[in-house]
């Protein structure tokens, strides 16, 4: 069975990593320290192609960044002057109301530039990752089939919303505030060698130690950050395997284990984040101590030159307050630098997935049918193995014949390789050798999207979405009309039940349909199948989870879908098959019996007979 083999699947991937998925196989190159780094900001820059379309807000806001920064750091020249003209030693030969007016001027431009600064990066950002976000979902829905049996739900969903929103903040703060210091660094620095060359240079003595030691703890701030990411992610994988399952967990009173679970990989994600507390508090620590001990040797030299009188007491002023500026810049730098770090962590991980090759393109439209197929069927010597198990072959030389309009059944013991015969028809997987033809073409060669168009499954356990029926049922064709949704939910014998509920077909049915009966959930799924008018349906188990009268309703609505389409019917209650056009008995991979059910149960000894004998005489 589909679920079965996913679940074994996940199981034994579980027993082996743990929670690692599949993209995060690539932080194994961080063996190779420099490869790591190049790869890193190649990655990061890979994030501007979603920034381009916003490419003259970007330009606008950098030209108005640098201009408020400029202009604030007219501020301590300003009030460095205002203190020489009350002293009477002028360097500029202004008034008084001359620096007034000026004072008005540098406030207003700071005021208008700041505001439209912040309202264009805020597009940048919200727009801009709104468009990776798209990007995301369009291309995790465009991965194959293999790809979910390798990943955990939580983990994606960390990676479109978590690192999503690490690098939203980037973009949004921490890119402009770290353009800003920089700016402010500069500025500051030219206009404190204009004042007085000796003491900016002896200011610039400490950066060489600064650019060092940040080098030195961004490799490995780098490194917590990506670890952290990883643990927050799988306490979301915790969460959301536990609300997905909350009727096992409260049938076996687990609550306790899942807290406990739950509870375990928070602490750890606090851990990390503690020692990342620690290592970047080390880093603040180091870059404001060395900092503050030259800004006081160096106001102790200013303050020697004032007393000397070779530097005016306003210029001691705007020193100070720059030399104040710059420091705050510095200091503010580093822990700009680790936030920048932590996103360009995310940046690797969304880039990971958008690299990620598709098996189909995903657009926002309803693509349409471009393919009519009419249902003939050919499997030739099918051979197969899962990716996760390529050392058990699951299917050992499948032929079948499947004519167009037939209703065939596929009928064995759990894991004799039903369900994975209909995956590879839908082409969940790729075949190790053989092929499959429909319609006299190997399925390899139409066109994925156009062809699976033209398939509709019914599972075992039907899972619904959890807005209206009417959502539910217009999902096998977005586009129907009301009268079509009604007209295929009276064809599956739905339509009784939906007039019955005050909300008719807007009833909401609740997360996975909860809200709905087995036999209910069953019908409406049949409804969606009808509604896409497919030629090729497949049935799995459809009716063996059913009480008696539930499913003797569901039937006939089957029996009405399966009217005029190539049928494949996963059977584990014979009596559901007895008039279809051919029986195929597997075992261990391989068809042993095929023929009509009065022909398979003649056979002494065969495997369809003891299992006919098994229900039918045991009352099954």
């Amino acid at each position: 069975m589909l679920r079965r083999n996913n679940r074994n699947n996940r199981n034994n991937r579980n027993n082996r990593n743990g929670t690692d998925t599949a993209p995060n196989n690539k932080d194994n190159n961080a063996e190779r320290p420099s490869q790591f780094d190049r790869d890193q900001f190649n990655k990061a820059l890979q994030i501007f192609r979603f920034i381009r379309p916003f490419r003259w807000h970007l330009a606008l806001g950098l030209l108005l960044l640098g201009l408020s920064s400029v202009v604030f750091m007219a501020f301590p020249v300003v009030a460095g002057e205002l203190l020489n003209i009350a002293t009477g030693d002028s360097k500029y030969g202004l008034s008084l109301q001359d620096v007034g007016w000026l004072l008005l001027l540098v406030l207003g431009i700071q005021s208008i530039a700041s505001y439209f600064r912040v309202l264009l990066f805020a597009v940048i950002s919200e727009k801009g990752m709104a468009n990776v976000r798209k990007a995301m979902y369009e291309k995790l829905l465009s991965l194959p089939f293999a790809f979910f049996e390798s990943s955990r739900v939580g983990e994606l969903t960390s990676r479109i919303t978590a690192d999503v929103q690490e690098l939203q903040s980037a973009f949004s703060l921490s890119l402009a505030e770290f353009l800003r210091q920089i700016i402010t660094l500069i500025v500051g620095i030219v206009i404190l060698f204009a004042l007085t060359t000796n003491l900016a240079i002896l200011m610039l003595s400490t950066f060489p130690f600064v650019v060092g030691f940040a080098l030195l703890f961004g490799r490995y701030i780098r490194k917590l950050s990506k670890e952290r990411q990883t643990e927050l992610a799988h306490t979301n994988v915790i969460v959301e395997e536990t609300f997905q399952s909350i009727s096992v967990v409260k049938s076996f009173t687990n609550e306790w284990f899942e807290a406990l679970r739950y509870g375990k990989a928070v602490d750890k994600v606090v851990g990390l984040s503690l020692k990342f507390a620690r290592v970047r508090g080390l880093f603040v620590v180091f870059i404001i101590g060395i900092l503050f001990g030259v800004i006081f040797f160096v106001l102790f030299r200013a303050a020697q030159m004032v007393e000397a009188g070779t530097l005016p007491v306003g210029d001691l002023v705007t020193f100070i307050a720059l030399t104040g500026i710059i420091g705050g810049a510095m200091g503010g730098l580093g822990d700009l630098y680790t936030q920048l770090l932590k996103a360009i962590g995310a940046t690797e991980r969304i880039i990971d997935i958008l690299n990620m090759k598709g098996e189909i393109e995903v657009s926002a439209h309803q693509p349409q049918k471009t393919l009519e197929i009419s249902g003939n069927i050919i499997y030739e010597n099918v051979h197969f193995s899962y990716p996760s198990r390529k050392d058990v072959e699951v299917l050992k030389g499948i032929n079948l014949n499947i004519r167009d309009g037939e209703t065939v059944a596929l009928v064995g013991a759990s894991g004799s390789g039903k369900s994975t015969i209909v995956q590879l028809l839908m082409r969940f997987y790729d075949l190790d050798d053989g092929r499959i033809m429909v319609d006299g073409s190997n399925i390899t060669e139409l066109s994925l999207a156009a062809y699976r168009d033209n398939i509709a499954i019914v599972p075992q356990e039907v899972i619904l979405f959890g807005g209206s029926i009417r959502e539910n049922i217009a999902y096998g064709k977005p586009n129907a009309s009301e009268a079509e949704i009604i007209e295929a939910a009276e064809q599956a014998n739905a339509w009784e039940f939906i007039q019955n509920f005050p909300d008719g077909l807007d009833t909401i049915v609740g997360e996975r349909g909860v809200k709905l009966s087995g036999g209910q959930r069953q019908r409406i799924a049949i409804a969606r199948a009808i509604l896409k008018d497919p030629k090729i349906l497949i049935l799995d188990e459809a009716t063996s989870s059913l009480d008696a009268e539930s499913e003797k309703i569901v039937q006939n609505a089957l029996n009405h879908l399966m009217k005029g389409r190539t049928s494949i019917v996963i059977a584990h209650r014979l009596a559901t098959i007895r008039e279809v056009d051919c029986i195929y008995v597997l075992d261990q991979g391989q068809i042993v019996e095929q023929g009509k059910h009065h022909e398979l149960a003649a056979i002494e000894k065969g495997t369809y007979s003891m299992l006919a004998k098994l229900q039918f005489e045991g009352g099954i």
